[in-house]
């Protein structure tokens, strides 16, 4: 995605960075793709469907076992090939991403891109379901909690730093380290921050610009209190 992307435009001098989740779209992609699996026949319908409230209830609370849920989450990939799995994501963004895109939000991408900006995703959902879902927003990259793959098949194990909390941070800036191969050529001089969870404090706390986008309640008490934007991408 990056590659073709950035030989269209650029050089790129500014970050303008988005949280994908109940940000650029109007609901939870990781706690949607749970759901899905459950009317898929995939998972077992009672028990998967109580973790995965309880998680995504955890998870708004800023208070989620991030390896537990991993666990969770990632167990249910390994039954299935990449190519099955290929399959199932496309009647997923059907039928469950599309109706939560929110045109305000492809407005917004749309702004930065027009400016010149470096479009760069942090999510803390696994690339698997989010990587679709950036391509189709015409991002410029992503960074997503990476799922390990062996032998074509997802092993249910992650791989590397979780892109959660602050190792959104650590992520991002071993991104920025290699980001000239991706087509940025600046620092996060004037980066932008767009998020709409209490989960992302510690990386809109480091960032020049932070915007919370139809925040919890805890970030908008934060957001408030520090003179952040408070903006919706949901109005009508």
């Amino acid at each position: 995605m990056t590659n073709r992307r950035h030989k269209q435009r650029g050089p790129f001098v500014r970050l303008a960075i988005f949280d994908l989740d109940n940000t650029l779209i109007a609901g939870d992609s990781d706690h949607g793709w749970g759901e899905f699996m459950v009317s898929e026949g995939m998972v077992d319908p009672v028990e998967y469907k109580r973790s995965n409230d309880q998680f995504y209830a955890d998870y708004e609370r800023g208070e989620m076992d991030l390896q537990a849920y991993l666990n969770f989450s990632l167990e249910p990939l390994t039954h299935y090939s990449l190519e099955e799995l290929a399959q199932l994501h496309q009647k997923f963004m059907r039928e469950v991403i599309d109706p939560m895109r929110l045109p305000q939000a492809e407005a917004l991408l749309a702004k930065h891109r027009a400016e010149g900006d470096y479009l760069l995703i942090i999510t803390s959902t696994n690339g698997f379901i989010t990587k679709p879902i950036a391509a189709s927003l015409g991002v410029d990259d992503i960074l997503a909690t990476d799922a390990e793959i062996i032998n074509n098949r997802y092993s249910g194990k992650m791989t590397g730093t979780p892109c959660f909390q602050e190792g959104k941070i650590t992520r991002l800036h071993q991104w920025l380290a290699s980001a000239k191969s991706a087509g940025f050529e600046g620092d996060l001089s004037d980066c932008y921050f767009y998020s709409d969870s209490i989960n992302d404090l510690p990386l809109m706390q480091v960032v020049d610009n932070p915007v919370a986008v139809d925040p919890d309640d805890n970030l908008r008490r934060h957001a408030e209190q520090q003179g952040w934007p408070v903006i919706s991408l949901r109005d009508c």
